[in-house]
């Protein structure tokens, strides 16, 4: 149904998207700094999941219908934007608690698995990058006279959520290390955990401002 050719130029594109640090990277950099690299992994897996879920829309024409209505597409965009700015504050509201636990020497209390999950399902699917780029972007990568366009829209929509996933999980990795370091001592983290809830509300206000191109 999809030939090894077109899954070889989709996943090259997708690569080079994925590269570019968008709101999936920096959301996962700012999660590992203030909640620890087990939180992160699985917002990680939380925003593929989401991502995917736009991969479906993109398939059954909401992709489309996103891209092309200015009104849609705004109400995406300040979803996403709006809990990325929650998240945020609460970060930066907790970060004296997030501190004091490690300097009394006690774990810092961890959400539970689904709201985290549901954390990163909630900034992969309104992505304002990926939506834009599987609508206008993955269509062109189907055999449209083969037939079965949904079906390959999902085949090869899978390309970006496995390479984000494995992009993510690195960078989840790498800043989960530098806040072992910060953890040493509870000013550092403190100062860790107020600094990655600011990238989070930075974060979802430069995407309430972003335009559509």
């Amino acid at each position: 149904m999809v030939s090894p050719g077109q899954l070889a130029a989709f996943t090259a594109l997708t690569v080079v998207m994925v590269v570019v640090p968008g709101p999936s990277v920096l959301f996962t950099i700012s999660r590992a700094l203030t909640v620890g690299r087990r939180d992160a992994l699985l917002t990680v897996v939380g925003n593929a999941a989401g991502v995917y879920l736009q991969v479906v829309a993109v398939a059954f024409g909401l992709g489309t219908l996103v891209e092309q209505s200015v009104t849609m597409f705004t109400v995406v965009k300040f979803a996403g934007a709006a809990y990325l700015v929650y998240l945020g504050v609460q970060a930066v509201r907790h970060r004296r608690a997030l501190a004091g636990a490690f300097g009394s020497g006690v774990r810092a209390t961890r959400a539970g698995t689904a709201r985290v999950l549901r954390d990163g399902f909630v900034v992969g699917f309104a992505n304002p990058k990926s939506i834009v780029f599987l609508a206008a972007v993955l269509p062109q990568f189907v055999d449209h006279a083969a037939g079965a366009v949904p079906a390959q829209i999902l085949l090869l929509g899978i390309v970006l959520p496995v390479v984000a996933l494995l992009s993510d999980t690195g960078w989840a990795l790498v800043a989960g290390a530098a806040r072992t370091w910060f953890a040493r001592s509870p000013r550092r983290l403190e100062l860790v955990g107020g600094t990655g809830g600011l990238m989070m509300i930075g974060l979802g206000t430069s995407l309430a401002v972003t335009g559509r191109e």
